[in-house]
């Protein structure tokens, strides 16, 4: 079932609220920026730069995931370890609003999203 309009405008809230404290300034974006995208159930946040070897061809690398379950109405959270795979945020798993899964990725506390 896909993501209510409230749902929706949550995100966006948080989303945006999140961009605002975490993305780098203005003037380094082309280099490194931060954007989140809202794919199906799951909420994803990205690192955007320009390729290393071809700066024409820029890159989103996923960093951190949040997927809504309905029927137990929490959001899952998820961090791409080295292997490329999806893996639940042990000391976190899950949090009950989309706003407390942005928090958890701007503190960064076991520094699995941001290195």
């Amino acid at each position: 079932m896909a993501l209510n309009e409230k749902q929706l405008q949550e995100i966006k809230a948080a989303g945006e609220d999140f961009l605002e404290l975490r993305r780098p300034p203005e003037a380094i974006r082309s280099k490194l920026d931060l954007i989140y995208r809202i794919e199906g159930q799951s909420v994803l946040v990205y690192e955007v730069r320009p390729k290393w070897d071809n700066p024409a061809e820029i890159t989103e690398t996923p960093m951190a995931k949040t997927t809504f379950v309905q029927t137990q109405n929490v959001w899952k959270i998820y961090w791409m370890q080295s292997d490329l795979k999806w893996h639940n945020y042990s000391p976190m798993p899950q949090v009950k609003s989309i706003k407390t899964f942005f928090k958890v990725v701007d503190e960064d506390a076991f520094s699995c999203f941001f290195g």
